[in-house]
Order: C-alpha cells, then sequence, then structure tokens
C-alpha cells in the first residue's frame, strides 16, 4: 500500500535506536525526507548516514530533550533544512520511576517536550495543509501497570494533551494523535535490560500477551506512518493501541 509519505516533511525526536529509530527508518522508505535528534552525537551521525541511504534529505542533530531552548532550535533547524514540516513525532522519553527527580524528569521530556515541539512547529504544519502530529504514549497509560510511577501518569497526560489539541487545530488542517505501544523488545531496550536482570519478571509480561510474544519496533512503526499519511486524513484526537492484547480492556 502507497502510504503517499514521499516527498513528505518529517521530524522525529529520539530518532536513532529503538521505536524512534524504526519510526525515522520506515518514514525515509516511505519517500519522506527526515529530521532526528537524540542525545548522543555519534548514534545521531550513523542514523544520519543510515536515512540518507533511502535517497531523501536527512538532518540530524545532538539534542538534549530537558533543554527546552534546544529543543526549539532543532526543531527551527529541521524546518529550515528540510524546507517545512508536515509530520512531527515526539517519541523521546524520561522513563521516570517513583522518586520526585523521576517525575520532574518525566515531565520535563514527555510532556514538555511535547508542548515545547507543538509550539516550535505548529505554524509550518499549518502552512503544510496536511500536518499530522503524533505522540508515542504508552499502554501503561490506560492500564495498570507496575505501580505509581511517573511514566505512567505523564504518558495518560500526554494523550489527554493531544485529544485537545486535535480539537483546537481541526480547523487548521492539523491532526493529532497518539500510540501507545505495549511491550516492546529491541536489543538494549528496556525489556531486554529486564530479561537480562529479572527474567523472571520479563518471562511473566511475555506471558501475558495473548499473542505470546513481546512486539518489535517495526510493528509501532508502521501504525505511525500510517497515522502520519494521507491514508489517515479523518483520524484525530484517537489513541492506537499496539499491544498483541496486552491491554485486556475493551478500547472506547
Amino acid at each position: 500500500m502507497d502510504l503517499e509519505l514521499k516527498g513528505k516533511k518529517a521530524l522525529v525526536t529520539g530518532g536513532t535506536r529503538g521505536i524512534g529509530g524504526a519510526i525515522a527508518e520506515r518514514l525515509a522508505r516511505e519517500g519522506a525526507d527526515v529530521a532526528i535528534c537524540s542525545r548522543t552525537p555519534a548514534a545521531v551521525e550513523a542514523m544520519t548516514a543510515a536515512l540518507e541511504a533511502h535517497g531523501g534529505k536527512v538532518y540530524g542533530e545532538a539534542v538534549n530533550a530537558t533543554d527546552g531552548p534546544a529543543l526549539r532550535e532543532f526543531a527551527a533547524n529541521a524546518i529550515g533544512a528540510l524546507g517545512g514540516v508536515d509530520i512531527v513525532v515526539h517519541n523521546v522519553s524520561g522513563w521516570g520511576g517513583l522518586d520526585e527527580a523521576a517525575w520532574r524528569q518525566t515531565f520535563e521530556v514527555d510532556v514538555l517536550g511535547a508542548v515545547r515541539l507543538v509550539e516550535a512547529t505548529i505554524e509550518s504544519l499549518k502552512a503544510s495543509g496536511s500536518g499530522s502530529v503524533i505522540f508515542i504514549a504508552s499502554t501503561a497509560a490506560v492500564d495498570a501497570f507496575r505501580g505509581p510511577r511517573s511514566y505512567n501518569a505523564l504518558k495518560a497526560a500526554l494523550i489527554a494533551h493531544a485529544n485537545s489539541l486535535s480539537q483546537e487545530y481541526a480547523k487548521d488542517g492539523v491532526r493529532f494523535n497518539c500510540v501507545s505501544p505495549g511491550p516492546i523488545f529491541h536489543k538494549d531496550g528496556p525489556w531486554d535490560n529486564v530479561k537480562k536482570n529479572d527474567p523472571a519478571m520479563y518471562e511473566s509480561v511475555r506471558a501475558r500477551v495473548p499473542m505470546g510474544r513481546m512486539g518489535a519496533p517495526e510493528e509501532v512503526a508502521n501504525a505511525v506512518a500510517f497515522l502520519a499519511s494521507p491514508a489517515a486524513a479523518y483520524i484525530t484526537g484517537t489513541n492506537v493501541i499496539v499491544d498483541g492484547g496486552f491491554t485486556s480492556r475493551v478500547q472506547f
């Protein structure tokens, strides 16, 4: 299926590995020009080179997502390098835990990062005529998981914010949606670390997935590419669950 993304201009935060890397790769394979950022210069350089192999424009920059001015500058630089923006994917996460520092870190990266990114790109998204913004949330936001963690609550805030934005900017032709992955496994990712350090917990979670396995980053990227595309032109304000049935609640 041709998603009609060729020539579209996409910005992906945390776009060098895992889910973010898979999203950047999928969009580039579809013919989009792609800008990425992450904290590590070497990772940005390597991913930029990989994306360039698909033939489109590529821009990469090392950015700490807790640094508001730097994140806004990255967005401005990316828009300048690509010649505009049609797709914005806020993927980077603070992965916060239980203490106050974790709450602050996750709020800065996941929530304020989204706020700043939208503020920095909204005029260009309006000018696109088919702007699409996708926040990567989590099934931890919609189903109790591993206790009262900052990650769970602040991903829920992200879903609520996306819905509000979808109502505000629908008249301007800009769509806002979320994709919420369940347990996704990739090398050196969070679930790989759990598998190495707490195999019993890893197996207990894997066993709860009706499909019998954890997901792959590419399966999340597929959902993002669809939502970003003209094929999803009438979809806004929704949260797409990608979890192999891990959450058992009725999705309405």
